[in-house]
């Protein structure tokens, strides 16, 4: 079966935009940034034989200050730069009470299904608690890129890094050990 490194967007891949000590996504391709490390840590991940899936909530779309398209655009950059097998998106807010909004695991479980995955055998790369929630939720494991945010979450990740070159640095020791 199929191991999937599920990531976060925002805060992950690329560099969040932080408004009153949060993270929230780029306005524009123009503002989009990859993250130093990025590349390499997903080449190393490819390596190891994972499949890379991005999983985010952009919820800014259904509150109107942000348009899909926009998102889109961003997401196809990143898809041409990096190499991304899937990017799923949760459009709504959380009075929309979805199923794919992180931290519910919906994306998580979809993309699994698509792809064949053992959920057991995946990992979550996030930087805020809902991101290792859906991962825990999912029945992944779960990693937190500590990034500072004043916010703490319910569950404890697995692991916490300072970015997703040491996340897919611990992926890849905890893979071998396990082998």
């Amino acid at each position: 079966m199929t191991r999937i490194v599920f990531l976060d967007r925002d805060g992950v891949i690329n560099r969040a935009v932080l408004r009153d000590g949060l993270p929230t996504p780029p306005a524009s391709v123009q503002d989009l940034e990859v993250l130093p490390g990025v590349p390499q840590a997903l080449a190393s991940l490819k390596a190891a034989g994972f499949l890379l899936v991005v999983v985010t909530n952009q919820p800014d779309v259904a509150r109107g200050t942000q348009t899909r398209e926009a998102v889109e655009e961003m997401n196809d950059t990143l898809r041409r730069s990096l190499p991304l097998d899937a990017v799923k998106v949760c459009y709504h807010d959380d009075r929309d009470h979805c199923d794919c909004r992180k931290p519910s695991p919906g994306m998580l479980l979809e993309a699994a299904r698509e792809l064949d995955a053992d959920l057991g055998r995946c990992y979550m790369v996030g930087d805020r608690w809902k991101d290792i929630e859906a991962g825990q939720r999912a029945g992944t494991t779960s990693i937190l890129v500590e990034c500072g945010y004043p916010e703490k979450g319910p569950g404890r990740p697995a692991a916490t890094v300072r970015s997703l070159k040491e996340a897919a640095d611990w992926i890849i020791a905890r893979e071998k050990v396990q082998a």
